[in-house]
């Protein structure tokens, strides 16, 4: 693969394009974004985060917000397993993605580039039905190595409303999808081993697999400065130190989120059009009640 500083941002048209081609699903999901200010504008910035499942449906929103708030193209750290899937792979390839690997992620950040990147990865986009939201980091220390090594700042951020447009049917390792597993041996070689190279099967508005329309919830939270660990990014224990505390602040992100998606009564196109309704009428009301002093004698 050729080096990722090589990579030419998207042309004006082409981002036109495309944020074109968000709209429908902005005005499906209705997107909630906090903390961005948390953000650094400049980088190098290493910004770790939650995988929701499928893995794709919520992070091209968070890019295109950052592109719009900074003008920054955010460079994402992707599985190895996407560059065997054809087309799939060119589209990765336009917009940034690349390869995770650490001399990848070493380069990018030695380039002054934000950098996304999650520790969950596949484990997180294939997970089964009683592990909603629960981060899967189990003892991956790469990204706190990387952000040590570079002396930059991690910003932990969470994501919430993918897993309600969806109900589980069959988890990825049911019986039932071992043709599934046998495809992905063929397409992925030795990778397509992995217990993590299925996807599960989910269905949306009712038996199709069309995401039920919910508001995504994103939040980012304040910057871990990893100087304190500086020249210590061989040493597991401090390197641990660095992503407990990044877990920690995920999945305190994500709780939140989720309280607030839990009394948002506009998470649902349906709320938000009575909601909508509601604030008409009521202007309405006031509207009437102002031209009826005005004509009182």
């Amino acid at each position: 693969m050729a080096s990722p500083l090589d990579w030419t941002p998207p042309s004006e048209r082409l981002i036109r394009a495309a944020n074109l081609a968000l709209e429908p699903w902005r005005a499906w999901t209705s997107p909630v974004f906090h903390g961005l200010e948390n953000v650094p504008p400049e980088g190098p910035v290493l910004l770790v985060g939650n995988h929701t499942v499928y893995g794709v449906i919520d992070a091209p929103l968070i890019f295109f917000e950052l592109h719009r708030r900074y003008g920054v193209w955010v460079r994402s750290l992707a599985d190895h397993a996407h560059w065997r899937i054809p087309v799939w792979r060119t589209l990765l390839d336009m917009g940034g993605s690349v390869d995770g690997t650490r001399d990848n992620c070493r380069a990018l950040l030695r380039d002054g580039r934000h950098v996304v990147v999650f520790p969950g990865g596949a484990r997180e986009a294939t997970r089964g039905r009683g592990d909603r939201y629960r981060l899967q980091w189990d003892g991956r220390l790469g990204f706190a190595r990387m952000a040590v090594e570079a002396g930059c700042p991690i910003v932990p951020f969470g994501t919430v409303g993918v897993e309600e447009m969806f109900s589980p049917v069959l988890d990825a390792d049911s019986p039932l999808l071992a043709p599934a597993r046998v495809a992905a041996r063929v397409v992925f070689g030795e990778r397509g081993r992995r217990d993590d190279a299925v996807m599960p099967l989910s269905r949306g508005i009712g038996p199709t697999p069309v995401p039920r329309p919910q508001r995504l919830y994103f939040a980012f939270g304040d910057p871990i400065d990893t100087t304190p660990w500086a020249g210590r990014d061989d040493d597991e224990r401090s390197l641990g130190e660095v992503r407990d505390l990044t877990r920690k602040s995920v999945e305190e992100l994500i709780a939140g989120l989720r309280r607030e998606q839990e009394r948002d009564p506009s998470r649902t196109p349906l709320g938000r059009l009575s909601r909508a309704a509601g604030r008409a009428a009521g202007r309405t009301v006031r509207t009437t009640a102002r031209l009826r002093r005005s004509l009182a004698p």
